[in-house]
């Protein structure tokens, strides 16, 4: 699965569970971020125990991508028997204040920057 254009990729690793997001993001609403919603809903069909985010090499991301990861958030959490593991880049400052959010939305989201 993946979803891509000349500014970024997202796509999911099957075989380590890890969803990769590189490149920025601008894409405006929901509407234009509906294709990367229905890739992370489509994991969600057979859920592995745990899912990875993995952010590091996403530069930028917008209010409505940010939106999109919370929505995502919260549907992990409310199925209730899968974690969430988000990697962040320690060198990207809109990472460490934005993906806390995600952590106040689901407390057991294990958050870890590299």
């Amino acid at each position: 699965m993946e979803v891509k254009n000349n500014d970024f990729s997202v796509y999911y690793d099957s075989s380590n569970q890890t969803v990769f997001f590189q490149g920025s993001l601008r894409l405006k609403g929901d509407q234009e971020y509906a294709v990367i919603m229905q890739l992370l809903e489509d994991i969600l069909k057979s859920p592995p125990p745990l899912i990875t985010l993995n952010l590091e090499k996403l530069e930028f991301l917008n209010s409505s991508g940010i939106n999109t990861l919370s929505k995502f958030t919260i549907k992990v959490r409310r199925l209730g028997n899968i974690s969430l593991l988000v990697i962040g880049s320690k060198n990207l400052v809109w990472q460490q204040h934005s993906l806390q959010n995600l952590q106040r939305l689901f407390p057991r989201l294990k958050l870890e920057y590299k």
